[in-house]
Parts: structure tokens; C-alpha cells; sequence
């Protein structure tokens, strides 16, 4: 019975052998029943999780049969997604920010305020630039939706049916600090799916500009008065802050240049950004869709100390896609800012409970030691042969990118990649065995972070590469040496 062997694996019943081992360790003087309440519900999720419903769903659904539906998302957050197998739906999208969003949502603010606090000199940030992403929010139930709504001071009223359609301003002496201006890039995904969410948030700033408070305490204010007066508009009109491409657009196709290293420069990166995710939101002309308002645009950005986005699933991180880094506007900010400065940039890691704010830089290192450059991922990614340097070819082209925008890449990053993938004789030729071709971009990459200046190497590695680079275009052509 398969119940009573995963309960026996656990350590259910009269023997508890869960309960020895915890008395070796610091929880020895745990309490016994919340104990039992988590192992019962550990239990629980594990029958679930290697129950095996696909091919049943599958077969019921091919037959034109009633397939039960369940939520979709990560089963870390929400268990209830498990079993697996299930006509799977999101959610209402009127119903976020959720309150367990909310709540989390301001522990992740709290952090990065402190944290760019320790590293502004005890200041705070007068401006944040972040990232709204349409299937994260899904997944989040809002959660970085309602970290907006706590950066600029104000809570989400929900109505008797749950659906949230209006804000209220939290007090300041609540709030315990000033009013943070944002920036909002909205993904293409996000304006399709959460245009009420975006209506809820325009409205949410220019409430929060209209307050009669000190500048001091409420820096949209602030910003939105002096922006105004060297605009000439009024001050809804300047407080402008909700952004995305124009309607039927996605991305900033920055990646896809990165992708195809056809960019000449980064200033060339920045001028794309700016033309394709310029088009604001206003809930002063409903009906009105997506108008370009590139001056605003950059005039917020001009404002911005801090750049964020949130990394909210186990299953990607920052170089595993392009959309990171082609949404990342780190380098542009620091282009239109008066006094040049780089601003900094922080990415909050919320997969766990204990969610973790920490700065690119510090993410970027840590993603290239756990996947690019760790032997288990990339082992595991030759197992898998063709697809698998291609994956690895991936991840350092999009390393690339990281430093095209944010320039929060260390050199060693790229020598020891070199080191990994280049100068071991015996993985250099199974990776050109496996994938000439994505081999030969490989090897083009690690040229090109050379030659922007990303990557400061030896000219002997410079040599090896180039040499490379025409022998594996040989083998491509059939060309015998």
C-alpha cells in the first residue's frame, strides 16, 4: 500500500523515528505537535506530488471527458497545485494583490529600503525603477504589484466580492518613512492581462502626488511638481509613472540585438529600450490605450537611485532567460541622470520563505557559480547532448547582456568560463563533437565580451579563441585540416 509505505518513509505512527532524529539536533526542544502538524502536512504533499494523474487527464481529454480543473503556478507557493494533471486555470485578475501578497510584498520592500540605505550612505532611494512581469504575478498572486502599492505608501481596498478597485493612502506616521517614487516598466504580458491592475496603480500615484505633503516625506510629489514645471503640464499629467510598449508590442528587442550581437554600441541598446517601452498609461482617458510619452519617460527614469526586479520561481533564474537583463535599465539610468551616477541595482529572491534582497551584482555572481560554471548543471546539460551546449551557449550569451546593461559582471565570470569551456582540451571537443554550431557562438561570444570590453584576458586566450573559431567554421563547411 502505497500510503502506508510513504507514511512509514516519514515516520508516522507509534515509532516516530522523525522524532529520534530531531533529538540530535538544535530542535530537540521543539514542540512535538507543531511537529507532527508539519510532518503530517509534508506527508500529505509528497502522496501528492508523486501521484500521476497526466496520463489519465489526457486520456480523459482525448476522449471529450470531464477533466477536473485546479490552479496552475508553483507548487511551492500553493500546494493546492498538486496533483498534477488537472485542467489547470490562473486566477481572477481583479482579485490581486491577495492579502499573503500584501504581507510579503512588505517585507520585501522593508529589506531593499534598508539595504540601499546600508549602501546610500543611511539615505533612502527617491526612486525606484522595477519590473512588473505578467505570469510572475500570476504565480505571486500580486506580490510585486502590491510592492509598488507599499513603496508609494498606500493599501488596496478590496470590495464585498474580493475584487481590488481602489487604493487609500497609508498615513506617514504609519508608513514611518518618505513616499518612494517609482518607475513602473510593465511587461507586454502584464498590460494584456492586468489592464485594471494598471488603472489601479496610475490612479494610486497621482493620489499620492495630489497629497498635501512635505517634499521631504513624499518624493512622488516632489518629482511629479518639478517635472511639471519643466514640462508645462499639469501635475497628473507629470505624474505619470505606469509604462509598456505600445499596444500588440512586447520587450525592448534589446535581447533579441544581444542574441545576434547586432548592436553596435550600448547607447544603440538604451535608444531601443527607450523608443519601444515608452508608451504610458492613463487612467485620466479610459479607452484611450498605450500613448508614447518618451520626454516623462525619461524624466522619471533621470530620478531613479535604484533599479529592481524580483526573481519568484526555483525554476528560472537571471541568466536562464533574456527577459531579465532586456528589461534591465541600469546603464540607461545612469545616462540620464545629471550627475551621471550608476544608480544601484537590487533583485529580491522570494523562493523561499526567507526572502533575500540582494544586489545584481551579487546575484549575477551567484548564478554563474550554481549554473554556468557549476559541474553538476553542466554535465547535466551534456547528458542531454545538442540541446545541452546550446544551453550552455545560452547562459553566457546572456551574461553578455548583463553586462551591456547593468555592467554588474565580474571578470572572472568570463575567465572562468574560459577556463571551464575553452582551455580543457577534453570539454572543448566534446562540446564542438556534440554542436559545432553552438560551439562556434560559443567561442564568438567570449570574442565579443572581449572586444566591448566586458572581459579583460590574455592575448595568448584572445589567440586560442580566434583559432578556434576558424577551425570549428571548417567543420561546419566540411573542410578537412
Amino acid at each position: 500500500d502505497v500510503t502506508n509505505k510513504l507514511s512509514t518513509m516519514l515516520g508516522f505512527g507509534l515509532s516516530e523515528p522523525w522524532v529520534q532524529h530531531l533529538s540530535k539536533t538544535k530542535f530537540i526542544r521543539a514542540d512535538r505537535e507543531k511537529l507532527r502538524t508539519l510532518f503530517t502536512f509534508l506527508g500529505e504533499c509528497l502522496k501528492l506530488i508523486v501521484a500521476d494523474n497526466e496520463l489519465g487527464s489526457l486520456k480523459l481529454a482525448l476522449e471529450g471527458s470531464y477533466v477536473e480543473p485546479g490552479p496552475g503556478g508553483d507548487p511551492i507557493r500553493n500546494p493546492k497545485v498538486l496533483p498534477t494533471g488537472k485542467n489547470i486555470h490562473a486566477l481572477d485578475p481583479q482579485a490581486i494583490p491577495t492579502t499573503a501578497a500584501l504581507k510579503s510584498a512588505k517585507i520585501i520592500v522593508d529589506r531593499l529600503l534598508e539595504r540601499q540605505k546600508v549602501d546610500n550612505g543611511g539615505k533612502y532611494p527617491e526612486t525606484i525603477a522595477l519590473v512588473l512581469w505578467g505570469t510572475d504575478n500570476i504565480k505571486t498572486y500580486g506580490e510585486s504589484l502590491a510592492q509598488v502599492l507599499w513603496m508609494i505608501g498606500v493599501r488596496p481596498v478590496a470590495d464585498t466580492f474580493g475584487r481590488v478597485n481602489r487604493v487609500e493612502p497609508v498615513s506617514l506616521e504609519e508608513l514611518g518613512r518618505p513616499r518612494i517614487d517609482v518607475v513602473i516598466n510593465c511587461s507586454g504580458v502584464f498590460r494584456d492581462l492586468f489592464i485594471n491592475q494598471m488603472n489601479l496603480l496610475d490612479r494610486a500615484v497621482k493620489m499620492v502626488a495630489e497629497l498635501d505633503e512635505p517634499e521631504e516625506m513624499n518624493y512622488v510629489r516632489k518629482h511629479a511638481q518639478e517635472q511639471a514645471r519643466e514640462l508645462g503640464v499639469s501635475l497628473r499629467e507629470a505624474a505619470t509613472r505606469v509604462f509598456s510598449n505600445a499596444s500588440g508590442s512586447y520587450s525592448s528587442n534589446v535581447n533579441l540585438a544581444v542574441e545576434n550581437a547586432s548592436w553596435t554600441d550600448e547607447k544603440q541598446l538604451q535608444d531601443m529600450y527607450l523608443s519601444r517601452k515608452s508608451f504610458a498609461f492613463d487612467c485620466d482617458a479610459p479607452g484611450a490605450g498605450m500613448r508614447e510619452q518618451r520626454k516623462t519617460f525619461e524624466l522619471a527614469l533621470a530620478t531613479a537611485d535604484a533599479t529592481f526586479q524580483n526573481l519568484d520561481s526555483s525554476e528560472i533564474s537571471l541568466t536562464d532567460v533574456s527577459h531579465y537583463f532586456d528589461s534591465d535599465p541600469t546603464k540607461l539610468v545612469q545616462g540620464l541622470r545629471k550627475d551621471g551616477r550608476a544608480p544601484s541595482s537590487y533583485i529580491a529572491d522570494t523562493t523561499t520563505a526567507n526572502a533575500q534582497v540582494r544586489t545584481l551584482s551579487e546575484t549575477v555572481r551567484l548564478d554563474a557559480r550554481t549554473k554556468l560554471l557549476n559541474p553538476k548543471w553542466y554535465e547535466g546539460m551534456m547528458k542531454s547532448g545538442y540541446e545541452g551546449v546550446r544551453e550552455i551557449e545560452k547562459r553566457l550569451t546572456n551574461t553578455v547582456g548583463w553586462s551591456a546593461t547593468s555592467g554588474q559582471v565580474d571578470n572572472w565570470v568570463y575567465e572562468e568560463a574560459n577556463a571551464t569551456f575553452i582551455e580543457d582540451e577534453a570539454m572543448r571537443k566534446r562540446l564542438m563533437d556534440t554542436n559545432p554550431n553552438s560551439f562556434r557562438k560559443l567561442v564568438q561570444t567570449f570574442l565579443e565580451a572581449s572586444g566591448r570590453g566586458y572581459w579583460e584576458t590574455s592575448e595568448e586566450n584572445l589567440e586560442k579563441l580566434r583559432e578556434l573559431y576558424s577551425e570549428v567554421e571548417d567543420k561546419i563547411e566540411g573542410i578537412d585540416r
